[in-house]
């Protein structure tokens, strides 16, 4: 279990607070306004944000205290942390050795990530010679890689198409389900959140509330969020 224990996150004048438990292997959508802190709050469970005030727990020990290279978990951005000099292939294998120095095991473990997420075929391609599809694949193929029990996504797939959205949702579910991940991700499509997130968590108001079941808090969402949705 995932766990915020009176937490405040204060970053110049603005301030989060939260107070909440997410089970293991939910999937959680994490919905607000913008700049209403869901970034924050994704940040400070992977450790680029400190607390000030509370703890945070990962099944009782204390991940506040540890780097963000130490902490359980995997974290995918918009940009989908790809390094724009690198191979494909050496991007996703940065998930297991930032030094590059695999052996012939773990070149295999890349070459399966890869093809098990699409990119066969593609491991010598640099970034900047992929489709908006392709880069997320290869962000997605190093959080596969990594295998953690936690993965953190703050709106990677923002810029895709629908249906292109749909199945990195898709293929984010079949990694969830693989390594028995715990999911938060950040998005501002309600349907995001009905498709793969069986609770949602609110941010609003300088407060990120308890987890609820998805369906039931979208179909009554509280005054904040049904504000933001329209």
């Amino acid at each position: 279990m995932l766990t915020l224990e009176n937490t405040t996150i204060t970053l110049g004048e603005f301030q989060l607070s939260a107070d909440l438990s997410i089970p293991k292997g939910a999937r959680v959508a994490v919905m607000g306004p913008s700049g209403a802190g869901k970034s924050t709050l994704i940040n400070a469970v992977a450790g680029f944000v400190p607390l000030a005030q509370g703890a945070i727990r990962w099944d009782g020990e204390r991940l506040d205290t540890l780097p963000p290279a130490e902490r359980p978990l995997s974290i995918l951005f918009q940009d989908h942390n790809l390094l724009p000099h690198l191979t494909v292939f050496d991007n996703v294998a940065l998930g297991l050795d930032p030094n590059l120095r695999l052996d012939a095991a773990q070149n295999a473990r890349v070459t399966q990530a890869l093809a098990e997420t699409g990119l066969e075929g593609l491991e010598r391609r640099k970034p900047a010679q992929l489709s908006g599809g392709q880069i997320s694949r290869a962000g997605l193929a190093r959080v596969l890689l990594r295998a953690r029990p936690m993965i953190l996504l703050d709106e990677p797939f923002a810029a895709l198409g629908p249906a292109l959205k749909r199945q990195m949702l898709d293929l984010v579910a079949r990694i969830a389900t693989e390594t028995g991940a715990t999911l938060l991700m950040i998005t501002h499509d309600p349907e995001d959140a009905r498709h793969l997130c069986d609770l949602t968590l609110v941010v609003a108001e300088g407060v990120a509330h308890p987890p609820a079941p998805t369906q039931a808090l979208l179909d009554n969402p509280p005054p904040a969020l049904r504000a933001y949705l329209g």
